[in-house]
């Protein structure tokens, strides 16, 4: 089925002219509506504008253009039915085999700083979405492009094929259409009701990044969805499961949290290690600091570090088991050493993802529905500790510092959380127990497996201590200083333990739960 006639319109002109070109050279005739008319005749192509092909002007700044019998009935009438054909002659409907459109970039838009309701409003796109859903519903007679990426794939095809598409190919590109609109819809509703304050649904559409090795079991069927990729790319390895891209997520999340060259090592998401590179100091002394709070913990687990993975420290770990390791880029000779593991996920995160952070809100199933939450994006409370103190002593300038390193650790540990550290280390992690007593017993207990000492450390922990028998403990085991959000019913109670002790304690204000 040859392609006689296009109608092209975007919004994205990447490819535009030289796509064009291509259905001109191929005795495509060219419709098109405003500036992508003006671009079109601006590679010399002839090109027929809309208005002049419908008869009907352009309306209300743009607002109406496109939606037109002889645009939608080209679209939609379906050319192997009896009546289809001959309603559409008797009313001067040509076809229209071909549809090049993509939508106002709303998306865009919405994200700029300082953009009003108005401006957005504006860049709601309405004769596109309609457009491409009536070429999608016929696609069994034409052809719909939303996707730049996708000019040369038509191209090529209508070359070798008398100028028409196959089957296959228009159903491909209808699904990608419908997903494209559901997005953008999506974004739409999202927007509207964040900027109206009004909470009447919450929807997604995704497109499909990849099919997963299996879920977090191996009888648990697994995909992923949405722009991963863009952030993080395997450049060796077995294919990621479920499991895999949650501990990459959380362990790119902790290193973003640091500047100094750090490295990080994790086990079910939760940190195990966290060492910093301080003055002079290499990513390999930053390793050894990680390690060295607990030495299982890289077995079979990820490692990540913010700064390229370097020969020397891609030579120490390369000696251990692990499942993933993350880094922004990986030198030449860190690369050789690594790859002699063919199953080892090597993965590299975008620098981007470090500026940038996480956007993205939190969701989680529900039974009958959603859990949708803004992401933790970032420590709270770190501001201003010196005004923050809350016990007799003030902690000293060392504290403060090290009270900030194990406050952004504290952070990605599962509740109940506690953290034993110094300024650049960590010294004992305690995760997900029921009482926060027991996880501060549990990170004095890895310490000492670990052989380190918690004389002079800092104890975060990432809620209230409810009672003060967690402080007690933390403090019995060496601890001089701590930070906590507060909030306690008996937080007279937990400053006077402390004061007792001699141990300075600050409130940030802000707790840090991960369940």
């Amino acid at each position: 089925m040859k392609i006689e006639r296009a109608l092209l319109s975007v919004s994205d002109k990447t490819g535009l002219g030289e796509f064009a070109k291509q259905l001109h050279e191929m005795g495509v005739e060219l419709l098109s509506t405003g500036g992508t008319a003006k671009a079109i005749a601006a590679e010399g192509l002839p090109v027929i504008e809309i208005e002049d092909y419908t008869g009907a002007a352009e309306m209300f700044d743009g607002r109406l253009k496109t939606i037109h019998p002889k645009v939608h009935g080209g679209l939609l009438f379906r050319r192997d039915h009896p009546e289809d054909p001959k309603q559409a002659e008797a009313h001067g409907i040509p076809p229209i085999d071909l549809l090049v459109v993509n939508l106002y970039p709303f998306e865009e838009t919405v994200a700029r700083e300082g953009v009003t309701l108005d401006e957005a409003i504006e860049n709601i796109d309405i004769g596109g979405p309609a457009m491409l859903r009536a070429a999608s519903k016929n696609y069994s007679a034409v052809t719909v492009v939303t996707d730049p990426a996708d000019y040369e794939v038509v191209a090529a095809e209508m070359a070798e094929n008398g100028g028409g598409t196959s089957l296959k190919t228009r159903e491909r590109l209808a699904i990608k259409v419908y997903q494209r609109t559901a997005q953008y819809d999506g974004a739409i509703s999202r927007y509207l009701n964040n900027c109206q304050e009004t909470e009447s649904c919450y929807s997604v559409a995704l497109p499909l990044a990849s099919e997963l090795r299996y879920g977090e079991n191996p009888h648990q069927g697994a995909s992923l969805y949405g722009g991963f990729n863009e952030y993080f790319s395997k450049l060796q390895g077995k294919d990621l499961s479920y499991t895999n891209v949650i501990d990459i997520a959380a362990a790119a999340e902790l290193v973003s949290e640091f500047r100094r060259p750090t490295v990080a090592i994790l086990k079910h998401t939760n940190p195990c290690g966290v060492g910093c590179a301080d003055g002079g100091e290499t990513l390999r002394d930053a390793w050894e600091k990680a390690f060295e709070t607990d030495k299982q913990a890289p077995f079979g687990g990820v490692i990540v570090c913010n700064r390229p993975m370097t020969e020397p420290l891609a030579r120490v770990i390369g000696e251990i088991f692990t499942d993933v390791i993350i880094a922004p880029d990986f030198d030449t000779e860190a690369r050789a050493i690594l790859q002699k593991k063919k199953n080892l996920r090597l993965m590299r995160v975008a620098e981007e993802f470090f500026s940038k952070g996480v956007q993205e809100p939190v969701v989680r199933s529900a039974p009958g529905g959603l859990l949708v939450m803004d992401a933790d994006s970032k420590a709270m409370g770190l501001d201003s500790l010196e005004e923050k103190v809350k016990t007799a002593r003030p902690p000293s300038a060392d504290e403060i510092e090290a009270m900030r390193f194990t406050w952004r650790v504290v952070k990605h540990v599962k509740s109940n959380a506690i953290v034993f550290g110094t300024r650049d280390r960590t010294l004992g992690i305690g995760a997900g127990q029921m009482s926060r007593v027991d996880a501060c017993r549990i990170a004095v207990w890895k310490a000492g497996e670990a052989g380190l000492s918690l004389d002079g450390s800092v104890v975060a922990s990432d809620a209230m201590f409810p009672f003060p028998d967690g402080l007690v403990s933390a403090a019995e085991a060496g601890a001089t200083a701590c930070i906590q959000p507060g909030g306690s019913i008996r937080d007279d109670e937990v400053i006077a333990a402390a004061d007792e002790r001699g141990v300075a304690m600050v409130f940030t204000g802000h707790r840090h739960f991960r369940h």
